[in-house]
């Protein structure tokens, strides 16, 4: 089974700016489900479930792609992992939100919806997410996830090999001298763009008008950009 991760920079759903996305992802889950009506599980961690960004989640993908959803909730509530398993395994995809990642990994790891993602992941359910919701697979991720405005370097779940910016057409200058000054490379997803693994390689990129770059910083001297499209 093929395991996928598609990994979005960032944009606004609400106002249609990833519906480019959307359509590929919506199109993606109508292939695994086959005859069945596609089944998209919507996880807002990372806004500490904020219900207004399910609902247009679900505007989206149902009044637009005929998808149905559901979502998982577990911020300062009691979970039923029976019901919650049972969420996970109707699903064709996960779409994961953006907002708080370090708040999101950690909240994952004390509910053990990280145990029923990661079983989602290797048998191969699509994995989909948003700004904090595409970087926290990586092994290193540049967030504010701690300071707001205050972005540095965290740990990510290294499910993906390698560094990463959502938004890094916002966030270019900053980044770029992280990574000059540490001699690494990394991804940079810009807001409307997503870059899709497939077993852990990259092999294909959506855009919605934003680009994805592979940044080389190991002289220490100067980044060497490339666009990366597939």
């Amino acid at each position: 089974m093929i395991r996928r991760i598609l990994a979005i920079g960032g944009g606004e759903i609400r106002e249609r700016e990833t519906l480019p996305i959307d359509e590929y992802i919506a199109a993606e889950a109508k292939k695994i489900a086959g005859e069945r009506r596609a089944c998209g599980l919507f996880i807002p961690t990372a806004s500490h479930d904020c219900m207004p960004y399910y609902n247009t989640f679900h505007k989206v993908y149902t009044g637009m792609f005929d998808i149905k959803t559901d979502v998982a909730l577990t911020v300062n509530r009691e979970i039923d992992m029976d019901k919650m398993r049972g969420k996970f395994e109707r699903a064709d995809f996960l779409y994961i939100g953006g907002g708080n990642t370090v708040y999101m990994l950690e909240q994952w790891k004390a509910t053990g919806l990280l145990d029923l993602i990661r079983e989602a992941y290797e048998r191969g359910v699509f994995i989909v997410g948003l700004s904090a919701g595409g970087i926290c697979w990586f092994e290193d991720m540049y967030s504010d996830s701690v300071v707001e405005g205050e972005y540095k370097m965290y740990r990510g779940l290294g499910w993906l090999k390698g560094k990463i910016s959502p938004h890094y057409n916002e966030r270019m200058l900053d980044f770029d001298e992280i990574v000059r000054y540490n001699k690494f490379c990394a991804w940079g997803v810009e807001n409307n763009a997503a870059v899709e693994f497939a077993d852990g390689e990259p092999v294909k990129t959506v855009s919605g008008g934003g680009k994805v770059w592979i940044l080389d910083g190991s002289s220490g001297e100067k980044i060497v950009k490339t666009e990366f499209s597939a």
